[in-house]
C-alpha cells in the first residue's frame, strides 16, 4: 500500500475534501507545491488556482478550484485554509467567462485605484476558475 498523508480542503462555508491522499498539488503564491507523505512542515499563502489530489487506488485526481487562502503542512497532515473552494464538477463555466468580461471591463472603466485592483482579483479568479475547467476536459476527453 502507498503512503499517504491527510488533506483537509475547508473554505468559509463548508468542508469540501476530508481523506487520504497519496499527492496533493496546490497553487502556492511562489508557484505549484507538491506534497507528499512526510513532506516538512510549512506554512504559505496559495493563490487562485487549482488542487489536485490524487487519492489511494484511484486512477483519476480529483480537482478542487481555491480563490486563495492558505497552506499548513505538519507532519501527516496537509490543511488547505480556502477563501472560496469548489469542487472541479460544480464549476460553472458561463458564470466563470460572464465575471472575466465584468472584471476586463471594470478594469478598462476605473474610477480609482481600489476599484482596479478588486477588478484584477476577481479577473485572477475568474481565470484560475476556467483553467480549472479546461483542465477537467482535458482529462475527461471533451
Amino acid at each position: 500500500m502507498a503512503m499517504t498523508v491527510h488533506v483537509d480542503v475547508v473554505s468559509a462555508e463548508a468542508s469540501i475534501f476530508s481523506g487520504l491522499a497519496e499527492m496533493v498539488v496546490v497553487p502556492g503564491e511562489m508557484g505549484e507545491l507538491g506534497i507528499y507523505p512526510r513532506h516538512t512542515a510549512l506554512m504559505t499563502r496559495i493563490k487562485p488556482g487549482s488542487v489536485r489530489i490524487k487519492r489511494p487506488n484511484q486512477e483519476q485526481e480529483e480537482l478542487i478550484y481555491v480563490s486563495g487562502g492558505m497552506l499548513e503542512i505538519q507532519p501527516g497532515v496537509v490543511t488547505i485554509l480556502a477563501d472560496t473552494a469548489i469542487r472541479g464538477g460544480d464549476l460553472d463555466e458561463a458564470r466563470a467567462l460572464q465575471a472575466k468580461q465584468d472584471a476586463e471591463e471594470a478594469m478598462k472603466n476605473r474610477s480609482s485605484d481600489i476599484d482596479y485592483a478588486q477588478a484584477q482579483a476577481e479577473l485572477a479568479e475568474a481565470i484560475a476558475q476556467l483553467a480549472a475547467i479546461k483542465q477537467l476536459r482535458k482529462r475527461s476527453g471533451h
